[in-house]
């Protein structure tokens, strides 16, 4: 249904109006009489087999919703219903800020694929706090957490710092965004030295925490084996408790949709179907590099079952869904976990 009459229509609109109608939506709708208990039969699966201890926390399943797509905590309680096992809020940087000028997300159909540079649009951690503070789900919530455009590199740290303080109490988790590429420079921050700094300093603050929470760090897909062996490097240094790969990349080869409509696009971190193997190879590399104790989330073009299958094959402990999310509906979750019952 969701395929054939729902998507059709929702992709006759521009892709950021028809987000916040969405979940606009969504949230009306599960105000409804019978809207969880009808949600439940559609999507959730319960199944003590499907847990994974991760982190030191327990997921109920290893099927999350990546970050980006409930950046300011507005919908925790109702993606909880649609069956994630785990929600990725932000990136949230320390200040309020609009992103980049509009328009600035686009679909590529014919490759099962989006572009956006949405430049960290969020309306700040603070409100952010407020909201998680009130949800009612107790599904597990990672804080994804970056740095204001306007803040320069030499700085970016106090940013960081500012959002991991104001998030500890009302998330599990932490991620720290390095990778983006539609924040100007933000990636010169995955470079050896200013990450090491970075990941040492919320380390620091971490463990002087009375319960250190466990700290990720989100990588690029486009980065050499030179670099990722500085990334395992860096890992073992700061004892992250894991690694996500990968966030979008900035490469637009193999596409099926004309080079012209490409350009016309313009600039942003392209996701989706033509991402799939690039994260999965990045994972792939990780895993046989990172000792087991670093634990693995996959991410990046998991479109279909098989992409999902194929992380966990690659070595992700747990995976997260955003183009796919879009492209095939809440039913991707179910029939993720369906299988790994099988």
């Amino acid at each position: 249904m969701y395929k054939n009459i729902i998507r059709p229509l929702l992709f006759q609109v521009d892709p950021e109006k028809v987000h916040h109608f969405t979940t606009s939506a969504l949230k009306t709708g599960f105000q409804l009489p019978l809207a969880k208990t009808i949600s439940q039969n559609l999507f959730q699966v319960a199944d003590p087999r499907l847990e994974r201890k991760v982190f030191g926390l327990t997921f109920p399943n290893p099927v999350g919703l990546a970050a980006g797509f409930d950046k300011d905590a507005r919908m925790i309680d109702e993606f909880a219903e649609l069956g994630f096992g785990f929600i990725e809020i932000g990136t949230l940087t320390p200040k309020p800020q609009a992103g980049n000028p509009k328009p600035r997300l686009f679909r590529l159909p014919q490759d099962g694929a989006i572009i956006n540079r949405m430049g960290f649009n969020n309306e700040g951690v603070d409100k952010a706090v407020e909201r998680l503070r009130s949800r009612k789900s107790h599904v597990i919530v990672g804080g994804n957490i970056g740095k204001n455009k306007v803040t320069p590199n030499e700085q970016a740290l106090q940013d960081y710092l500012y959002c991991f303080d104001a998030l500890y109490d009302v998330v599990d988790y932490f991620v720290v965004n390095v990778s983006s590429p539609n924040t100007p420079d933000l990636r010169a921050l995955q470079e050896k030295e200013p990450l090491r700094d970075l990941l040492s300093n919320l380390q620091d603050r971490n463990h002087g925490k009375a319960r250190p929470k466990p700290l990720l760090l989100k990588i690029a897909p486009d980065l050499n084996h030179a670099q990722l062996d500085d990334i395992v490097e860096i890992t073992a240094q700061t004892k992250l408790a894991g690694v996500i790969g990968t966030n979008t990349t900035i490469s637009r080869a193999g596409l099926r949709t004309p080079v012209k409509a490409v350009e016309e696009m313009g600039a942003g971190g392209l996701s989706g179907k033509p991402l799939t193997s690039a994260s999965t190879q990045v994972l792939r590399y990780l895993r046989q590099q990172l000792p087991q104790e670093v634990r693995l989330v996959g991410v990046g073009g998991i479109m279909t079952l098989e992409d999902a299958l194929e992380k966990l094959a690659a070595g992700a402990d747990l995976v997260q869904l955003y183009t796919g999310f879009i492209y095939e509906g809440p039913g991707l979750i179910k029939r993720i976990n369906e299988r790994l019952l099988s």
